[in-house]
């Protein structure tokens, strides 16, 4: 029986929805690796809670669209704690809204290796991993998106990105089955994040209309993420939506 804190690995833990997962995991009790590109981004989620929540941070640097830096950061994990309980794939880019024909072929492939490839990268290594510990077996949590189910206008990158992001977490729900690996997505819509600030402002909607949208805590977000890596690993949430009440997503198109 595993009596030490289960150990999370959370990407994208700098800002927005990875720092408030990170941090509620944290205050949880987990043990939380921190996996973003700014290393002193990581340091300050680390340093937010208290004494007793930052001593179980590991603070890992990596660009996770690196196959040699996710490496890294797995052989770092399996040095250090032996094991992987949880991954939350969060680290996520956009593009600026813009025609379909105008997205450079540079922005495309930032999105993508960022959303998509970085996002397979983690879950390969933790699959890894997950499949060869003692006790057998994880976690895989994917930040999915509303946009993983309805497009945005202008943004083919990250649509596509989070599209693809479905079928990882359909193949990792199948491919896991035997190995005792379950894996689940959360799509967020408009949570209150720099990232989504600019819904408040007002943006493109399918009718080709301007209109700014509602926003909701974070907070909720990170207690979603809590109830799914809590579960036993007989049971699974396949995908979770958590969005603002009000958000323009039934009916949208």
């Amino acid at each position: 029986m595993q009596t030490s804190p289960k150990v999370v690995l959370v990407t994208g833990a700098g800002s927005g929805i990875g720092r408030a997962v990170a941090q509620a995991m944290l205050g949880a009790g987990y043990a939380v690796v921190l996996v973003g590109r700014r290393a002193e981004a990581l340091e300050e989620t680390a340093r937010a809670g208290n004494a007793a929540e930052a001593a179980r941070a590991l603070v890992a640097p990596a660009d996770i669209t690196n196959p040699a830096a996710v490496r890294a950061v797995f052989d770092l994990v399996r040095e250090r704690f032996g094991r992987i309980d949880v991954l939350f794939n969060n680290a996520g880019v956009n593009a600026p809204a813009m025609p379909f024909e105008d997205l450079p072929v540079e922005r495309w492939r930032e999105v993508i290796d960022t959303n998509l490839t970085g996002a397979f990268l983690c879950a390969q290594a933790a699959f890894r991993l997950m499949k060869t510990q003692t006790p057998r077996g994880g976690r895989i949590i994917n930040n999915g998106s509303i946009s993983a189910h309805v497009p945005r206008p202008g943004a083919v990158a990250y649509n596509a990105a989070k599209h693809g992001v479905s079928g990882l977490t359909k193949t990792l729900m199948l491919d896991g089955r035997p190995f005792d690996i379950a894996c689940g997505q959360i799509d967020i819509g408009n949570t209150e994040t720099p990232m989504a600030g600019r819904m408040k402002k007002g943006v493109m909607q399918a009718n080709g209309t301007i209109a700014p949208e509602p926003t909701f805590d974070v907070k909720h977000v990170a207690d979603a993420v809590l109830y799914m890596a809590g579960l036993p690993l007989d049971a699974n949430v396949p995908t979770i939506t958590v969005m603002a009440t009000k958000m323009p997503y039934a009916g949208r198109g």
